[in-house]
């Protein structure tokens, strides 16, 4: 088998290696239907044991209560980027807030405002979003729909280090670069939702926590597939479901029960393994500088840029090289990005450390 390089791609991004063990000797054949998860109804009691048990699980890792629906949905981020608005809008509340910390955050008011009248609380693109809001600098206003923040962004590596208080307005929540990082008080939300393919599964399924009274805003003129209370009342089985990326998201998840010990342990390991590079940045005589705020820095996604171009292509080469791998900045920032969710292991990141401090001895004036 060809040996595997440390992964630290934005997304889609690394999976445990033990997840894949498994989805690799089941493939072929799931107990119980002798048949391949790829090809099994998704009306079978076999699929059914696994969605129910991927909610199950994401329930006991958050601590969800009864008043939230747990929904898999496809689509990605984009499409919940307009399916938020057309479900959580009214006619007595026709407009929603938007705080922008980045790329994601833009995007998704790009869309909200095809759907209705949106106002930025907040905007970060005068500071080139290197840092994220205190309350106090929001504009929110109370009769909002909702208000809706990207807890992590993935691009420019900013990250809130708690969420923004809204009163009782709910906060809508795109998680997707850091769903599963730590604990999480979801009552504190009138929904979460998270594309999996950066930190819980393949790509082709999004995770969405939404309130269930929320959900009674949906109204029945929209298509059957963006009305969020018909896929709620359907179990997520509306439609076929994208069912090998669901069993993955069941997979990650037991890693998180079983293999690590819940969400405590996981953010514990997630802040050793960000302060291991956060620490060469810091260090480093300014040959390395950080995008991000240190108040604001990201546990996932840590963005940083060298003294030239020529620098950063020659990182980029000899760390590929080193299968260190997927560490290219986005176009938009530029620079080394390193992504280093859930499933990057610590020795990943310890190698990736000791290569930078190697490559800063080498060429630093």
């Amino acid at each position: 088998m060809t040996q595997r390089a440390y992964n630290f791609a934005a997304g889609p991004a690394a999976l445990p290696e033990s997840v894949l063990e498994q989805a690799q000797r089941e493939m072929m054949a799931l107990p119980g239907p002798k048949a391949s998860i790829l090809e099994i109804s998704h009306r079978s009691p076999t699929f059914k044991e696994i969605i129910e048990s991927a909610e199950k699980n994401i329930r006991t890792l958050l601590g969800i209560s009864d008043d939230y629906a747990v929904l898999f949905l496809q689509g990605g981020g984009r499409l919940l980027f307009s399916m938020i608005p057309m479900n959580l809008l009214t006619k007595e509340q026709p407009s929603a807030d938007y705080i922008l910390t980045g790329t994601w955050g833009k995007a998704a008011i790009k869309e909200a405002k095809k759907l209705g009248s949106m106002k930025v609380a907040w905007d970060g693109a005068d500071d080139k979003y290197t840092y994220t809001p205190a309350d106090s600098d929001l504009e929110l206003n109370p009769n909002a729909a909702f208000a809706h923040y990207t807890c992590n962004e993935t691009i420019e590596g900013v990250q809130f280090p708690t969420e923004p208080q809204t009163g009782q307005v709910p906060l809508v929540c795109d998680a997707s670069s850091d769903f599963m990082h730590k604990p999480l008080s979801v009552d504190r939300y009138g929904m979460i939702y998270a594309c999996a393919q950066k930190n819980m599964g393949p790509a082709g399924v999004s995770i969405v926590v939404v309130r269930k009274d929320l959900l009674e805003r949906s109204s029945d003129e929209l298509g059957s597939y963006l009305n969020l209370k018909l896929h709620a009342d359907e179990g997520s089985l509306m439609n076929t479901a994208p069912t090998f990326a669901i069993y993955v998201v069941r997979l990650v998840t037991d890693w998180l029960l079983n293999d690590i010990g819940g969400l405590e342990k996981m953010y514990a390991i997630n802040q050793r393994k960000a302060k291991m590079l956060y620490e060469v940045l810091d260090q480093s005589g300014g040959f390395y500088e950080g995008h991000a705020r240190q108040d604001s820095r990201s546990l996932m996604n840590v963005s940083f840029r060298l003294p030239s171009e020529e620098l950063t292509t020659a990182f980029l080469k000899q760390s590929e090289a080193a299968d260190l791998t997927s560490l290219a900045g986005h176009r938009s920032v530029g620079g080394v990005r390193a992504s280093i969710y859930n499933a990057v292991p610590v020795a990943g990141v310890e190698a990736l450390r000791d290569f930078m401090i190697d490559f800063r001895d080498k060429h630093a004036n």
